[in-house]
């Protein structure tokens, strides 16, 4: 199932979408509606390939609204990750994820290098798992930074510094 549901943010409209069967499965937002659809087809496209059972059936549910109270600081991510399914989620990835999660909290970054060490792997390795994290926000792959910058981010730069400045990281 999808629940969609329109935010706003800092003076912005954020729009959430969250992908579900029990639990969730996938998690997709943006600033603008096209964009959200987008994100949605293409996390949808990348579950299926993984395996995973996906509906795109619209239902309502509070997934949204969840995801929105955690981006506000008002649920910590933690609180969520027993709701994630990590269906079509490797082993590794799933350790990254949950170590990040755990780990990285509200306002603060980490970058690929020292989350790589903290895990014994190599930075590469963790900027793969971050591209296809299929939970942004409730897991923080904004929170993940380059050693000289702010880094890449699957959904857009723009997107990444908006994350992080609803969660008060100065650049």
């Amino acid at each position: 199932m999808l629940s969609v549901e329109r935010f706003r943010v800092l003076d912005r409209k954020l729009w959430i979408g969250v992908i579900f069967s029990g639990r969730i499965q996938g998690v997709a937002f943006a600033l603008d509606r096209r964009g959200l659809l987008e994100r949605v087809k293409g996390e949808a496209e990348f579950l299926r390939k993984r395996g995973v059972e996906v509906s795109l059936d619209v239902r309502l549910g509070d997934y949204p609204e969840k995801v929105y109270r955690v981006l506000l600081g008002e649920l910590d991510n933690t609180d969520l990750l027993g709701e994630l399914s990590f269906e079509g989620v490797t082993h590794f990835e799933r350790r990254v994820y949950e170590w990040l999660t755990k780990n990285v909290k509200r306002g603060s970054v980490i970058t690929y290098g020292a989350l790589a060490k903290a895990l014994g792997t190599s930075p590469r390795a963790v900027g793969g798992a971050m591209k296809r994290n299929p939970y942004p926000i409730v897991v923080p792959c904004h929170r993940v930074v380059s050693r000289d910058g702010i880094g890449n981010y699957s959904s857009g730069v723009e997107e990444k510094r908006f994350l992080l400045k609803v969660e008060g990281v100065k650049e």
